[in-house]
């Protein structure tokens, strides 16, 4: 079980302020913690190939094609105000 001195070391250092049902209910939960990591420890795990996620993730997006581009009046037709050939939008930086 984790001391009663590491839980207010890991809250000073997490600037947490603690009371005393809390530091208890942390070492509880803590303890939990390590004794389940010393419990995955416990696996062989030699055969077992390093991944970054547990289930095999697929790429859902559509493969890159080349297709032309939106016509730039296309493009600014919906456009609540238009400068030339550009979006108008409000300015945000002061001087």
């Amino acid at each position: 079980m984790i001391s009663r001195a590491d839980v207010e070391h890991v809250a000073r250092l997490a600037r947490l302020a603690l009371s005393e049902p809390e530091i208890e209910r942390m070492q509880e939960q803590l303890s939990g913690i390590l004794a389940y990591i010393d419990t995955l420890r416990a696996l062989d795990t030699a055969g077992v190939e390093p991944t970054a996620h547990a289930v095999p993730l697929v790429n859902v997006m559509r493969a890159d094609e080349n297709r032309p581009c939106l016509p730039q009046d296309e493009a600014l037709a919906g456009a609540p105000e238009r400068s030339g050939e550009f979006f108008r939008v409000p300015k945000i930086i002061e001087e």
